[in-house]
C-alpha cells in the first residue's frame, strides 16, 4: 500500500522551535518526528511514500533521501503555495493509483493500520476514518457514528452545548482514488470541511474506525513536551526503554552527576561534577552541562551549553543554545542560538525568539 503523509504545516503554534526546524523534524527523544511515522508504515507492509511538503522541505528531503535507509521508497511533492489537507493530497495525485492512506504530519499515534485497512477492505468503504476520544472535543473534528461505524455527521470545533460524542477525527484516512476526483486541481481545500461532508451528503459510503490507542496532537509547545514525557513512561509502544536511563556513544559522565530517570542522553555529550539530571529529561548530541548545574522535567536540542550552576525546569531549549551560569530558565521554550547572560534569571512562560541574547 502506498501512503502521503501531510508534511507542509508551518508549525505556528510551535514557535519558536519551527521557525529554523519543519514541524515534522522537531526531535522526539532525539529523533525526528517523522521518522517514527515513516518507521511505523514501513511495519505495516506500506511500501512506498508521499511527503506533501511546503515549508522548509530541504531538511526534510536531506535527512529522509529516497528512503532506502528506512526500507521504504519515498517521493516529494512540493506544494508553492498551501493547499489545505485535500488539495495536498491532489497534488500528489500522479503517485496515486491504488487505495491508499493519508496521515497528518503532526500525529503520534499507536494506531493498528493493518487492521484499519483490514476494516475499510471488510466494509467496501470508500473513505474510513480513524477516531480517537479526547476530554475536549472543541479544538477538534467530531464525528458521528451509527451502531455500524457507518459515519452520519461531521462537525468541525463543536461548542460543548453540540458536543454529543468525544469521538474525534484523528488525521488517518484511508482513501480509495475515485475521490480524488471530488478535489479541484491548484486550489485549497479541505477533507474536513469540503471533501468528507459533501461526499457523505451524496451517500457515500464513509466509514469511522475507533481506537483508543495512544494519540497525541504535537501542536504546542506543551504537547510536544507531553509527547516526549509520555514516550519516557512508556505510554506508547514505540519507545521500549521506558523509565530507564539511556546514555548515548562518546558520553562524558562525572562520577558525581546525578542522574535520575526516565532520561536519554544523545552521543557526545559532556557533564561535569555533580550535574543533576532529574527526569523525565531529553539531552540532545554534543551538548555540554558544567558542574553543580540542574536539568529538571526538560527537553534540551543539539549542541547546548548550560553553565555551571545554571538551573532549566519544565523547559524547551533548542539547537545551539548557551546559558550562562547561574542562569535560571524556567517553564519556557527557547528557539535556536539564544544566549541567556550569566545570573539572569529568565521571566518564567517566555517564548525567546531563535537568536536573542538575554540579560
Amino acid at each position: 500500500m502506498k501512503a502521503v503523509i501531510l508534511s507542509g504545516g508551518l508549525g505556528t503554534r510551535l514557535r519558536p522551535l519551527t521557525i529554523n526546524t519543519p514541524k515534522t523534524m522537531v526531535p522526539v527523544l532525539n529523533i525526528p518526528f517523522l521518522e517514527y511515522v515513516i518507521r511505523r508504515l514501513r511495519q505495516h507492509n506500506v511500501s512506498q511514500v508521499v511527503l506533501a511538503l511546503n515549508y522548509l522541505p530541504q531538511p526534510i528531503k536531506d535527512y529522509f533521501g529516497n528512503g532506502s535507509r528506512f526500507g521504504i521508497k519515498l517521493n516529494y511533492i512540493l506544494e508553492e503555495t498551501p493547499l489545505g489537507t485535500a488539495g495536498a493530497i491532489k497534488n500528489a495525485e500522479k503517485f496515486l493509483d491504488e487505495t491508499f492512506l493519508v496521515l497528518n504530519g503532526d500525529i503520534f499515534t499507536d494506531l493498528d493500520l493493518t487492521a484499519m485497512i483490514d476494516f475499510h477492505n471488510k466494509k467496501e468503504s470508500g473513505v474510513t476514518i480513524a477516531l480517537t476520544p479526547v476530554n475536549d472535543p472543541t479544538s477538534y473534528g467530531l464525528v458521528e457514528t451509527d451502531v455500524q461505524d457507518r459515519v452520519t455527521r461531521f462537525l468541525e470545533k463543536p461548542s460543548w452545548s453540540q458536543v454529543t460524542t468525544n469521538m474525534i477525527n484523528a488525521g488517518t484516512y484511508i482513501l480509495e482514488t475515485d475521490v480524488l476526483s471530488s478535489i479541484p486541481p491548484q486550489t485549497k481545500f479541505s477533507f474536513e470541511r469540503e471533501v468528507f461532508p459533501p461526499l457523505l451528503e451524496q451517500g457515500e459510503p464513509i466509514y469511522a474506525y475507533p481506537s483508543s490507542c495512544y494519540w497525541m496532537d504535537i501542536g504546542t509547545p506543551e504537547k510536544y513536551s507531553q509527547l516526549n514525557e509520555d514516550l519516557l513512561s512508556g505510554r506508547s509502544n514505540q519507545y521500549h526503554s521506558a523509565g530507564q536511563v539511556v546514555i548515548g556513544e562518546q558520553d562524558d559522565i562525572h562520577q558525581t552527576a546525578q542522574i535520575s530517570g526516565p532520561v536519554v542522553i544523545g552521543n557526545n555529550c559532556a557533564l561535569g561534577q555533580n550535574v543533576r539530571l532529574s527526569g523525565p529529561v531529553v539531552i540532545g548530541q554534543d551538548c555540554k552541562i558544567l558542574e553543580g548545574a540542574l536539568v529538571e522535567d526538560s527537553i534540551i536540542w543539539g549542541a547546548v551549553g548550560i553553565g555551571a550552576g545554571a538551573v532549566v525546569r519544565r523547559s524547551i531549549i533548542a539547537n545551539n543554545c548557551r546559558l550562562g551560569a547561574g542562569s535560571i530558565v524556567e517553564d519556557s521554550v527557547l528557539g535556536d542560538n539564544v544566549t541567556v547572560s550569566e545570573g539572569y534569571k529568565l521571566e518564567p512562560n517566555s517564548r525567546i525568539w531563535p537568536g536573542t541574547r538575554v540579560g
